[in-house]
């Protein structure tokens, strides 16, 4: 089983108790950070890019199958939110993946700029080539929040957004909310949907029926061209799977989807 993260986010943000769960089955677990982030090395810090995510993917792929003391024929891949894309790109990619887990995933990311505001859209370019403009000049990268409350400009500003962020960032972090604006250059032509018909394997797609990240109907959407998915609808918002009694009936659903493909 291999794991990451979601947009702006640690391999300590929030995947531990999934990890130790899957463990806890039987299922060896790997759990990284794409580079720029975390414990993985690379400048300018916090940069987002999902075309780079992927090769991160493929990276890990390559040194889990590597290893003495795992079985690599029978690998699984485990995503949420940006992630959560990522991880079915990867699947539609590269041969051997046995399942995919895709939680609150991100799924077009056409669809998930068209739900903001024609201000919030303008902002955000003006942003992105404000800092394209440093990256060709040679200027340290111009930085916007990562999340920040309604009223605020950032990559997430929605009502649930903040809150739900902080829940999964430990105390004694020293991550900065903060990422280069040029991934606000290149959110929307990053569309994982486009590969959904090519994914062979079995996958679980459990989403938030209350994103305000993510459009609910681009992801059912995304599950109806998948030939052999199962899609689960949950009544809650995207940050609101990470804890309490959720967390459990998630974690539950997805190892017993594991064990029996894997």
């Amino acid at each position: 089983m291999i794991m990451a993260h979601g947009f702006a986010g640690q391999k300590d943000f929030g995947l531990q108790p999934y990890a130790e769960h899957f463990a806890s089955k039987g299922m060896a677990v790997f759990v990284f950070d794409y580079r720029n982030f975390g414990t993985s090395e690379g400048e300018p810090r916090n940069l987002v890019n999902p075309w780079r995510h992927l090769q991160d993917w493929k990276a890990a792929i390559s040194y889990v199958r590597s290893l003495d003391n795992v079985d690599g024929k029978r690998l699984a891949l485990w995503g949420t939110s940006f992630s959560g894309g990522h991880v079915m790109v990867t699947a539609a990619r590269q041969n051997g993946i046995r399942a995919v887990v895709a939680q609150v995933p991100f799924v077009d990311g056409l669809a998930t700029t068209l739900q903001f505001s024609i201000m919030y859209q303008i902002e955000g370019l003006y942003h992105g080539l404000k800092d394209l403009f440093c990256m060709v000049t040679g200027k340290g990268p111009h930085m916007v929040p990562a999340v920040a409350d309604p009223g605020t400009f950032a990559c997430m500003n929605t009502p649930d957004a903040m809150e739900g962020y902080k829940t999964l960032v430990p105390k004694d972090s020293t991550m900065n909310n903060e990422v280069p604006a040029r991934i606000l250059l290149m959110i929307s032509a990053y569309r994982p949907i486009m590969y959904a018909r090519r994914i062979s394997c079995p996958v679980l797609i459990m989403y938030a029926k209350n994103d305000s990240l993510i459009p609910a109907k681009a992801v059912e959407r995304m599950g109806s061209k998948i030939p052999d998915a199962e899609v689960i609808g949950l009544p809650v918002g995207h940050f609101d799977v990470y804890t309490g009694e959720l967390f459990k009936q998630v974690v539950q659903k997805q190892a017993a989807f594991l064990l029996r493909n894997l």
